[in-house]
């Protein structure tokens, strides 16, 4: 049995099939599908619907994200694995790929950002707060595939105690490469949390959803 199967799934907002799109939210480390969907209120956009999947024992995978992935496994894979299986319910349920947004926070915005470079392709967007692709320094992701002017954000402090302001940048230069629309913000001193500036920047994404392309990408 896969880790993190048979986990429960929280939803909040409009109800499935009935709102503008679909918002995932993955989160933290020792944190609850309840913890991050606390951050609903704050996005101001009751027409989408909100999925939360829960890790087993609240973490997703048990060492940091910059350890050697071997060590993680088989958390990361399972962990990958719940993602991947709501995004493919979500599609054969008739809803477009482009009003699926991935979006995390923590340890839950490594693994929203490392799902998206495995499976690249034209969602919503992918809101990452404090969080990074996933592997030790010196990991290639991948190099092919292309996210077709996706809307991405990364917002994380400058220092934060648990993500590395160069893996911040690195991410998003490798999100840049394939084809994303990068939008990056590092805060002096802020700390490990979500801020003002940051939800704004995810309420644009969030209003992107079933515009044109060439619209939502700017």
């Amino acid at each position: 049995m896969s880790v993190h199967q048979g986990q429960p799934v929280v939803t909040a907002g409009a109800p499935l099939g009935e709102g503008r799109g679909v918002v995932i939210m993955a989160h933290g480390r020792g944190a609850s599908p309840q913890d991050i969907l606390t951050l609903v209120p704050s996005l101001q956009r009751p027409d989408l619907t909100y999925l939360a999947p829960a890790a087993a024992d609240r973490t997703w995978y048990p060492y940091s994200f910059l350890t050697e992935i071997e060590k993680n496994e088989p958390f990361l894979s399972s962990a990958l694995d719940v993602i991947r299986s709501l995004v493919d319910d979500l599609l054969k349920r008739g809803v477009r790929r482009d009003r699926v947004v991935l979006l995390g926070f923590s340890q839950g915005a490594c693994l929203s950002a490392e799902f998206s470079v495995r499976n690249p392709g034209r969602y919503g967007g992918l809101i990452v707060f404090s969080g990074g692709l996933i592997g030790p320094p010196g990991t290639t992701w991948p190099s092919s595939g292309s996210f077709d002017g996706m809307p991405v954000f990364l917002g994380c402090s400058d220092r934060d105690a648990h993500i590395p302001k160069a893996r911040v940048e690195e991410s998003a230069a490798v999100f840049g490469r394939l084809g994303a629309g990068v939008t990056t913000r590092l805060y002096p001193g802020m700390g490990h949390l979500v801020n003002d500036d940051e939800i704004g920047a995810a309420r644009s994404i969030l209003d992107a959803i079933g515009r044109p392309a060439a619209a939502a990408t700017g």
